[in-house]
């Protein structure tokens, strides 16, 4: 099942192409896509080229993927670059933070998921964040936080 589905994805993506992201699978594995997300203007990470990657179980689209980042500092991203939106939670939320709409379902897309992480870069949500180090530093020392931003951009280009 999942297979196809991504196989059906991949075709529409090639298609309509985002100017905000390049994604394809991996040459030696279907289930691993590898990315790259383009900074959005107007965002402290405008420009900056962000790699990473999409496991994707064999039961998607009924389980969410999991996705990383190789080389991004984000409220919303583990240290280990695992990212934390809402979208890739499965399940009820037992802590009650967020609500079932805003949760997987089968109905969501790479696509879907890769506009989700972007948004994620200029909104990060600082109430669940996944790495509280950098929700704090963005949300009391802002130029701090873009002085950082801005050099890791920098790099990446």
């Amino acid at each position: 099942m999942a297979m196809k589905r991504l196989q059906q994805e991949y075709k529409s993506i090639c298609k309509d192409i985002n100017t905000f992201y390049s994604i394809s699978p991996s040459e030696d594995n279907f289930l691993k896509w590898d990315f790259i997300v383009i900074g959005p203007p107007d965002t402290i990470y405008e420009g900056g080229m962000f790699s990473g990657y999409i496991v994707f179980p064999s039961n998607y689209p009924i389980s969410p993927p999991i996705v990383y980042f190789n080389n991004i500092i984000h409220p919303n991203v583990y240290d280990d670059g695992k990212v934390c939106i809402s979208i890739l939670h499965e399940g009820v939320d037992s802590w009650g933070y967020e609500k079932s709409y805003e949760r997987w379902t089968p109905t969501h897309t790479v696509d879907s998921i890769m506009t989700s992480i972007i948004s994620m870069l200029s909104d990060p949500n600082f109430e669940s964040p996944a790495n509280t180090n950098y929700s704090v530093l963005w949300k009391d020392k802002p130029d701090e936080y873009k002085k950082m931003i801005y050099h890791l951009v920098a790099k990446t280009q």
